[in-house]
Order: structure tokens, then sequence, then C-alpha cells
């Protein structure tokens, strides 16, 4: 059989216990679903032609460019860095800010641009330098931005997004080849994805909630070749990695095809795995993983949503899944069960699309294209967007 047909029947199985029950704790309202996510039509409508700035939207949507790789950010001195990568808004006392990583070897880290109340640029700075391939990370309820390294042994940097305070090394949250992470106020851990073929899914229990300088890192346990269902957790060993990297020191670890984004909300961890395009639901109360999209369980050739990569979510409920590869989508996945694309960035086919992050009002949705119109590898020509828009709250 192949890979569809086999999916297919293993997660037939677990669907009843599916059933929406993940997607309701997001939205009360939300009708039951069957099982993952499938294509239908979203709720804003149609993608228009594309703007002034190569980007498919729907009617009311607005696109500007917000900074560009090596170019200074507008009203400022300060110079946007390359390949932005993951990033995240945090309200700020005349407005707000969005973080953003450099994923670039050794000269890596993270940058901010504040933006005031009525969304002028106030100004931008760095907040972590001279850290190696800063990919995705994870905003705490504290208001600090985890920057995490996507490098073997790699790390997790605390960041203070008003620049108030320099970044702090977070060794205890183990050292593998980090991707994202996600805060879970309500059992206070920290969700660890790794971009690894083999790679785990984590959470970190730190000693006391806010300070993640000491506490346990633990590996996410099934039985062998169970996709979804019932999980466990259990310590690692030696969060180190070294000689043993961390997803190898524990048999019953589950095993995910380059973890990717990570988001908490409402008792469900939602994360992201490339290998095989799918966005996994962990239902943190029940300790239960789901699928909540595969593209292998909607019908051939249909799937919208392709190179899964860095995902966020909304007061509504509504998933934004971007898009690493595929046609250079951020996806929808709404609580209906509805998958369905939001926008379209043209002209960049050798880029990937980085960053979703909603303003804390939620009116305003920012982006990244990592490596721009020219895809140079080095991601030099990197742009950071805004849309502006009746997102529903």
């Amino acid at each position: 059989m192949d890979r569809r047909t086999v999916l297919r029947a293993t997660v037939a199985g677990g669907a009843a216990a599916f059933c929406g029950s993940l997607w309701a704790s997001a939205a009360l309202s939300a009708p039951a679903l069957a099982g993952p996510a499938q294509p239908g039509p979203g709720p804003y409508g149609d993608l228009l032609a594309a703007d002034a700035n190569g980007i498919q939207l729907p009617a009311g949507f607005t696109s500007r460019v917000v900074a560009r790789s090596g170019q200074r950010v507008a009203g400022t001195s300060y110079l946007w860095h390359w390949a932005p990568d993951g990033g995240a808004c945090f309200p700020a006392p005349d407005g707000w800010i969005y973080v953003s990583n450099s994923e670039i070897p050794l000269a890596g880290g993270a940058s901010a641009v504040r933006f005031r109340a009525d969304g002028s640029i106030a100004s931008a700075y760095r907040i972590l330098g001279g850290t190696n391939l800063n990919c995705a990370g994870g905003a705490t309820p504290w208001g600090t931005w985890l920057s995490c390294e996507e490098a073997p042994l790699g790390r997790v940097m605390e960041t203070w997004p008003d620049g108030s305070r320099a970044a702090e090394e977070r060794t205890r949250m183990g050292r593998f080849t980090h991707e994202a992470a996600a805060c879970d106020p309500d059992r206070r851990v920290v969700y660890l994805t790794e971009d690894e073929e083999d790679g785990c899914f984590y959470r970190f229990v730190p000693d006391t909630w806010g300070d993640l300088r000491t506490g346990r890192l633990q590996v996410l346990c099934a039985p062998t070749g169970q996709v979804t269902g019932p999980v466990t957790w259990a310590d690692v060993p030696d969060r180190d990695g070294f000689p043993v990297p961390t997803r190898r020191q524990v048999g019953a670890a589950q095993h995910f095809d380059g973890g990717e984004g990570c988001w908490y909300d409402r008792g469900t961890c939602w994360f992201t795995t490339k290998g095989d395009n799918r966005v996994w639901a962990y239902d943190a109360a029940g300790q239960r993983l789901d699928l909540a999209y595969d593209d292998s369980l909607v019908p051939a050739g249909a799937a919208p949503l392709t190179g899964v990569d860095n995902i966020t979510g909304t007061r509504s409920g509504d998933l934004y899944v971007a898009e690493d590869g595929g046609n250079m989508e951020i996806n929808m996945i709404t609580p209906a069960g509805v998958v369905t694309p939001f926008l379209r960035l043209l002209g960049q086919s050798g880029s990937e699309l980085t960053g979703p992050a909603f303003s804390p009002d939620g009116s305003r949705l920012y982006f990244s294209s990592q490596r721009g119109v020219s895809g140079a590898v080095t991601g030099s020509d990197g742009i950071t967007y805004e849309i502006t828009g009746p997102f529903r709250h």
C-alpha cells in the first residue's frame, strides 16, 4: 500500500476520538470534525490579483513592506538582518514590537521593530547577536522571546524584546537542533520541536514557572508504530546531548520528520512537521496526539498546504501556517476544519515564508520572505511584510 492508503487506515481508528474536541477547545462554537482538516472555501473569499508588493490577498486586506535585509528600516538608522525567520509580537506602552530571528551561521541573532499605536515605525534595534542559525522560537507569558538555534547542540536564548536586558542562555532546556517553542501556562511547561528527520517533540518543566534556568527536559513517548493516540512523557537523561543526542536517549520516544512551528492555545499545542506535511494537535489535558492536517489525507492533488513550516493562531481559533516551498502561501486552518490559502506571494519561488505573528490587537499580520526575489541562500534579499485587514478575532 502507498503512504496515503496506510495513513488513512492508521488514522481512521483515532478519528472518532478526535471529532473536533481539540478544535472546540480553541473555539467553543466550532462544529465537530470527522478528522483532519480538508480543503474548502475560506472565510475571507478568493484571493485577488497580486498587489504592488506581489502578494495575492482577499478583498479588504492590504500589504506593506516593513523592512528589507541589509537596508535601513524606514525612519531609523538600523540595518535589517539577513535571512529573517521566526517571529512574534509583544505589547509595548505606546504600541507593539515585532521580533524576528536571523537564520545565518555564527552571526545570527534577532532584531526588533517597535511600532507606535498608529502603526508607524518608532525604532528598530538588535536584541540578540553572535548566535548560530536562529530559526524559530516562541513568546513567553512574561514577555520574553525564546530564540532557538537550528544547529547540532543548539541552544535556546531568552531575549527581551524592548532591548532592556542582554539575552541569556537557557541550556537546561536541552542542546539539540532546536526549531520552535510554545509556552503552556496551564501546565507550566514549554513545548519544543526538533528539526531532524528523526526528531522528537519535547517539553521543558521548569522548577519555577517564569524562570527557565533550571528544570527537567522530557520527551514525548508512544507505542512503537503509533501515529495518533495516547502518549506519555519521559525524562531525557542527558539534556546536553553529547555524545548521545537527546532524541536517541529514550527508546520509547516518538519520532517526527522535521519538526517546525509550534503554537499553544487553550489546551492544545499545535506543531508542524515538514518532511510529511503534517500539522499535529497535542491535547495537553488528555495527553493525546492527533493529526489536524496531513496532505496525504486529502483528495489526491488537492492539498492547498505543502511545505508546512511556522505556525501561529488567533483568538478566534484560526491557525495560520506558512509554507517553505509549495506555492509560497500562508494557509488558514479554521476551527470548522477547513484548510484554505489566505495569501500567496508571487515571484519569489526560491524563498520561504517565515515568522507569521499577529499584533496584540489582532489587526495586523507580520511575516517574512526569507530569501526574497533573488532567492540568495545567504538571505541577503529577505523582506518583512505587514498585512492589515478585517481579521476575525
